[in-house]
């Protein structure tokens, strides 16, 4: 199988630079990923741990499609970042034997750019757009033939010599992944046969990836020292890979090379990431509720400002961990503090002296 080709985006810029848990969170999340992470990236459904459901339909797609020597269904992956949707869309092409294109909706700015990824597919080829929801308007609407009847109807020239050129396209699969599946238009989502969404990972199976993940990198490490990494990941392997590397390379220069609970935590304090997983965004995001708008409700647009950062990136790397842990609730009016995202940030929830500090 010859190698994805995988584009090089360019990354995500604000104006306030934000501390140092916060720009390993998120570089953590968007930067592109590095040749150590993708030889951590399983090529095997045995291999790839949690999201047991998504995994057990996949293989049904899978062992028909080559039973009937097709290519396989078109499939959207929705959930947060960091949680494997990339990893499965790689499986599928190994699973397959056939080549998987890498691409993401940003970058497909125009119809002439589709139309070259797609004539240069081969039959079964597996077409990956990633943050599909991101694709222009205008161009979404010449995927729909694409995906359905298998050819792409082009304008060629404008106005009185205008005319349209029909090319046909090989049975291809297309496989989108979106962190906003509400942004996703439904004549495109409906043209999906197989839509799934990724959940959080639990402490156990995020135990075994910082296992797995540290045995390939030939990091020793032990129990404890795996537990708490696992338990400060945020429920994400993408996050927990990248913490491996960075408390390897603490481990390395502050102790004697070999990762234990204490080492691991004095790493991770050195990346304001606190024993609940919550970095210093997160902190700041809570904060600012408690203090400035008596807990909520409140709109996210309103806390981006107030935090200093983009609504996008908290709506799409903070708030989703922030709900699953019960610290935020989402509500018609807006975004509201919990009393566990009180005490988060040392204040007393609304029922006594609300924002009063303990």
């Amino acid at each position: 199988m010859s190698e994805p080709k995988t584009p090089n985006p360019k990354p995500k810029t604000t104006g306030n630079p934000p501390a140092a848990g916060v720009d390993f969170l998120r570089s953590t999340l968007t930067a592109p990923r590095t040749a150590a992470e993708t030889a951590l990236r399983p090529l095997a459904f045995s291999d790839f741990a949690g999201q047991p459901k998504t995994v057990e339909r996949l293989k049904v797609m899978v062992g028909a499609a080559k039973r009937r020597g097709e290519a396989l269904n078109h499939i959207l992956f929705s959930g947060p970042p960091g949680l494997g949707k990339t990893t499965l869309a790689f499986i599928l092409g190994a699973e397959m034997g056939r080549n998987v294109r890498v691409t993401s909706g940003p970058v497909i700015e125009k119809a002439g750019d589709l139309a070259g990824l797609l004539t240069n597919l081969e039959e079964g080829d597996i077409l990956f757009i990633d943050e599909i929801h991101r694709i222009p308007k205008t161009v979404e609407e010449y995927l729909y033939a694409a995906m359905e009847d298998y050819r792409l109807d082009i304008m060629i020239d404008q106005g009185p010599n205008a005319r349209s050129v029909r090319l046909s396209l090989p049975k291809f699969t297309l496989v989108g992944a979106t962190t906003r599946a509400g942004l996703l238009t439904a004549p495109l989502r409906s043209r999906f046969t197989l839509q799934t969404r990724l959940d959080y990972y639990d402490a156990l199976t995020l135990l075994a990836i910082v296992r797995r993940s540290c045995r390939l990198l030939q990091v020793e490490i032990d129990d404890d020292g795996a537990r708490e990494i696992a338990a400060r990941a945020r429920g994400t392997p993408r996050i927990a890979n990248n913490l491996i590397y960075f408390i390897r390379d603490y481990a390395q220069e502050k102790a004697s090379g070999r990762i234990t609970k204490p080492v691991a935590a004095a790493a991770l304090e050195l990346l304001e990431i606190d024993v609940r997983g919550l970095d210093e965004m997160d902190k700041r995001i809570l904060r600012v509720m408690a203090e400035h708008y008596g807990g909520g409700p409140v709109g996210m647009t309103t806390i981006a400002v107030a935090v200093g950062e983009e609504a996008d990136t908290l709506e799409e790397v903070h708030e989703p961990f922030l709900i699953m842990e019960g610290y935020l609730q989402r509500t018609p009016q807006g975004r509201m503090l919990t009393a566990r995202g009180y005490q988060a940030v040392g204040f007393k929830s609304a029922g006594g002296a609300q924002g009063s500090l303990l």
